[in-house]
């Protein structure tokens, strides 16, 4: 015959079953805590990895730098060519194909900078930005980007680069046709052979990484609009510098 329990193994029993369910809902609590926390990284690292395959499906693989940069981030010497006169200053320009200012800029200024880069007067140096395909959500400036750069192979960059500006179109976020841009190609003087391995260089994006680098380092240098111009490493106020006798003159003014 069984024995009652006694008041005292009633009331140990009772907190050996209250430690048990506090033991069994911690644990409930760090199980649950420890997946959510797992979720959390695998959304992390899937929203990385889409990121990551987003933009090799727009810039590629390809790690080729233009002649004229040197390398991922630098600015491409548009007359590298030219021999410079004695304390020549470095002209950057920085610029994004789709920019109505920039052709604005191009239209005023473009001769006068042409003429100082031939004259070896200027180190001309460009920086392609791409910011308005995220705000105009293309992929147009990125695309002529590259094209420019393939260009360059040619020796055609300033050709081509000329030709774009002088048919921006009348919409912003239009953009150009392919037949346009074969035919800015073809405006800036490459054809035959060269026409040829810039269409393979165009279809490939071989350039397209890199016109990507030069945003990225513009940017962390504080350059967010365009067009941007530097000189000397000063960054022109182009409501001062109206013209190109006033460009004329602060290039002469910062040749040492």
């Amino acid at each position: 015959m069984g024995k009652q329990p006694t008041a005292g193994a009633s009331a140990r029993q009772a907190k050996i079953d209250a430690a048990r369910k506090n033991t069994g809902g911690g644990a409930n609590k760090i199980v649950v805590g420890a997946v959510v926390a797992v979720l959390a990284i695998v959304a992390v690292v899937a929203s990385v990895v889409i990121t990551e395959s987003n933009k090799q499906k727009r810039v590629g693989t390809s790690t080729a730098v233009p002649a004229g940069a040197g390398a991922m981030g630098e600015g491409f010497v548009a007359n590298a060519d030219v021999t410079l006169v004695a304390g020549a200053p470095t002209l950057e320009v920085y610029e994004d194909f789709q920019c109505p200012a920039c052709a604005e800029f191009e239209r005023a200024m473009g001769p006068t900078i042409k003429g100082l880069a031939d004259d070896g007067k200027v180190k001309l140096v460009y920086h392609l930005k791409t910011f308005l395909d995220a705000n105009l959500r293309t992929t147009h400036s990125l695309a002529m980007g590259n094209a420019a750069m393939c260009a360059a192979d040619a020796g055609k960059f300033q050709a081509f680069h000329d030709a774009v500006y002088a048919n921006m179109p009348a919409q912003e976020g239009q953009g150009w046709s392919t037949a346009q841009t074969e035919g800015f190609a073809e405006e800036a003087g490459i054809t035959g052979a060269a026409k040829d391995s810039w269409t393979t260089c165009v279809d490939e994006r071989t350039y397209a990484k890199y016109v990507e680098s030069t945003e990225e380092s513009s940017s962390k240098a504080g350059v967010n609009a365009t067009p941007t111009i530097r000189l000397a490493g000063s960054t022109l106020d182009l409501n001062t510098v109206r013209d190109s006798a006033g460009l004329v003159a602060a290039v002469e003014a910062a040749t040492t």
